[in-house]
């Protein structure tokens, strides 16, 4: 440990997002408490970047991506222990995991940016926002789906608000009835 914090304090000429990659990894290598040893290496790849001007404003967390597969987190972390240290492949992992966070933030951000564009110039409720919101991320929904989205509001007042997303050019609607499955339009995506 006291190696690691020694190297740590030391200006290495190596690129702040590798650093806090090793520290993550060297933290969970030397194991040094009986409890919290990855939440800790999280938080030291945190800080690290934090300190070299990676100020995530709590956007996200690296930990998201591993929890998304936490089998391909281990097989990365006992790669480099099975190529005697070589931490390539946990590099590329742990790069690839804040590339992937990142993004996705970026990608969150542009759909807010776009739904309050929307919203402003054509007037939408709360309601048409919501929905708005859910078609940029997910795609055509049914009215089962926007009830969902939008609790205790009548079935007949969200089916005006669609009709008003369709009238304004903003959604379509395909299907008939009960079947009928709402999209955005060319005109929303731009």
């Amino acid at each position: 440990m006291r190696e690691l914090v020694e190297w740590l304090g030391k200006d290495k000429g190596i690129h702040p997002v590798l650093v806090a990659g090793i520290a993550q990894f060297q933290l969970v290598h030397i194991h040094p408490f009986v409890d919290g040893n990855g939440r800790t290496s999280r938080l030291l790849s945190t800080l690290c970047l934090y300190r070299s001007g990676y100020d995530f404003k709590r956007l996200f967390t690296l930990s998201e991506f591993y929890d998304r597969d936490r089998s391909a987190f281990y097989r990365a972390i006992q790669s480099a222990r099975e190529q005697g240290m070589d931490l390539t492949g946990w590099l590329e992992y742990f790069v690839d995991g804040l590339a992937t966070q990142m993004s996705e933030v970026r990608q969150r951000g542009e759909r807010v940016i776009r739904r309050d564009v929307l919203v402003r110039e054509h007037g939408l409720n709360e309601r048409q926002a919501v929905v708005v919101e859910a078609l940029l991320v997910g795609g055509p929904l049914g009215m089962e789906e926007v009830e969902a989205l939008v609790p205790g509001v009548t079935r007949r007042t969200l089916q005006r608000d669609l009709h008003g997303l369709v009238e304004a050019g903003l959604a379509v609607a395909e299907g008939a009835a009960r079947a009928t499955r709402y999209s955005l339009s060319d005109k929303g995506l731009r």
